[in-house]
C-alpha cells in the first residue's frame, strides 16, 4: 500500500484552530431587552438621585476635594505604618482621615487630610501642629523632621464640583460627534445614552455603597467614573461595528434578529476583554491599598455595568428607535420578522 506523501507547498494542510473561551452562541438578547430596561431603569434613578446629593446639595460623603478642607505632609526618618496612624488619629478625634505615603531612600512622607468639619474651626497651621504633636508623643524615636499644610476652602470644593459635572457633559458632546461621524446619528444617541447610563449606574452604587461601608466620594473616583465612560464606549464601538458590517452585508433578516446575531459573533470577544480588565482591577482592590480601594472597586462596577449596557442598553435602543431611513438602520427597517412573514405568505380563508 502506497502512502501519500504531504504536499511540498503544504496545501493540503488545515490552519491550525485557535483556541475559544465560547463556542458559537445563539442568545436571544433582544427577546430579553424589557427585563433590562427596567433594571437599568432602578439603576439610573439611583444616580440620578446620588448626583443630585452629590453636586446639587452636597449631602453626601465628599472628599475634601468637594468639601473644604486641610492637607498635612509630615516627614520623617523611617517609615510609619499605616494603619498605626490611622489608629492615632481617630483616637485623637479625627474619625474619617485620609492618609496616603510617599517613600524615598532619604525621608518617609505622610500625607494627612482632615475634613473642615473635623478641623472643628481650626487653622491649616492649627490642625498640622495638632497632628505633629500626636506623632511625635506616638513615636519619639522616630521624630516629625518637616511640617507643611494647605488647605482647601468650600468655595474651591463647590467649583470642583462644578467641574466634575463639565467634564461629564463634554465627554458626552464628544462622544456623540465620533460616533456620529463613524457610523450614524442614531447610534451616537444610542452610544451616548449607554455611556450616560453607566456613569450614573456607578454613582449610584459607589453613593449606596456608604450605606454598608464608609465611602467617599473624591476626586479619584470621579476619574474612575470617566474612565469607565470611556471603556464602555469602547465596548459599545466593537458591537456597533459588526452590527454595521452585518448591515452593509445587507442581511435579509429582521433588526432584532441581525443584532442578536452582531452580538453573538462579538460575545466572546467582549467577554475575555471584560475578564481580563475585571482581574486586573480586582487585583489592585485586593492589593492597593485602602487609598486605591474605592477606587478599584468603582472600575470594577464600570466593567461589569458596562459590558451589560453594551449588549442590553446601547443595542436595544437601536431597535426604538429605527423610524425614519436612517444611512445603516434603514436597510433593516422593512424586512418583516418571521410571524409576519408566515402571516403574509399563508392562503386567506374565505
Amino acid at each position: 500500500m502506497k502512502t501519500q506523501s504531504p504536499s511540498p507547498t503544504g496545501t493540503d494542510r488545515q490552519p491550525p484552530k485557535m483556541f475559544r473561551l465560547l463556542g458559537e452562541t445563539h442568545i436571544d438578547f433582544m427577546g430579553k431587552r424589557r427585563v433590562a430596561f427596567f433594571l437599568s431603569a432602578v439603576l439610573v434613578g439611583l444616580g440620578l438621585f446620588a448626583a443630585f446629593q452629590i453636586f446639587v446639595t452636597g449631602q453626601a460623603n465628599l472628599g475634601i476635594e468637594f468639601t473644604g478642607g486641610t492637607s498635612v505632609t509630615l516627614e520623617f526618618a523611617r517609615p510609619v505604618p499605616l494603619e498605626e496612624a490611622r489608629r492615632l488619629l481617630r483616637e485623637s478625634g479625627f474619625s474619617n482621615p485620609q492618609i496616603t505615603h510617599a517613600e524615598d531612600a532619604q525621608s518617609f512622607k505622610l500625607i494627612v487630610r482632615i475634613k473642615a468639619e473635623e478641623a472643628q474651626g481650626r487653622e491649616a497651621v492649627e490642625v498640622a501642629d495638632r497632628i505633629k504633636e500626636i506623632f511625635e508623643d506616638a513615636f519619639p524615636d522616630n521624630p516629625v523632621l518637616d511640617t507643611s499644610s494647605t488647605s482647601i476652602g468650600p468655595a474651591i470644593g463647590a467649583e470642583l464640583r462644578q467641574k466634575a459635572v463639565y467634564a461629564i457633559v463634554y465627554a458626552i458632546i464628544g462622544i456623540i460627534a465620533y460616533i456620529a461621524v463613524r457610523f450614524d446619528f442614531k447610534f451616537g444617541v444610542a452610544a451616548t445614552v449607554a455611556m450616560f447610563h453607566d456613569v450614573l449606574a456607578v454613582i449610584g452604587i459607589m453613593w449606596l455603597k456608604n450605606f454598608f461601608v464608609p465611602t467617599e466620594f473624591t476626586l479619584l473616583i470621579m476619574t474612575a467614573v470617566l474612565t469607565l465612560a470611556g471603556y464602555s464606549l469602547t465596548d459599545t464601538v466593537v458591537v456597533f461595528d459588526r452590527i454595521r458590517e452585518n448591515l452593509r452585508k445587507r442581511l435579509r433578516i429582521p433588526l432584532e434578529q441581525l443584532i442578536n446575531h452582531s452580538i453573538n459573533q462579538v460575545l466572546g470577544r467582549t467577554i475575555v476583554t471584560s475578564l481580563t480588565t475585571f482581574l486586573v482591577v480586582f487585583s489592585i482592590f485586593l492589593f492597593g491599598g485602602e487609598v486605591l480601594r474605592d477606587f478599584a472597586f468603582a472600575l470594577m462596577m464600570g466593567v461589569i455595568v458596562g459590558t451589560y449596557s453594551s449588549i442590553f442598553v446601547a443595542s436595544p435602543l437601536l431597535i426604538l428607535w429605527r423610524g425614519g431611513r436612517g444611512k445603516l438602520l434603514g436597510r433593516a427597517a422593512d424586512v418583516p420578522t418571521a410571524p409576519a412573514r408566515a402571516q403574509a405568505q399563508s392562503p386567506s380563508k374565505g
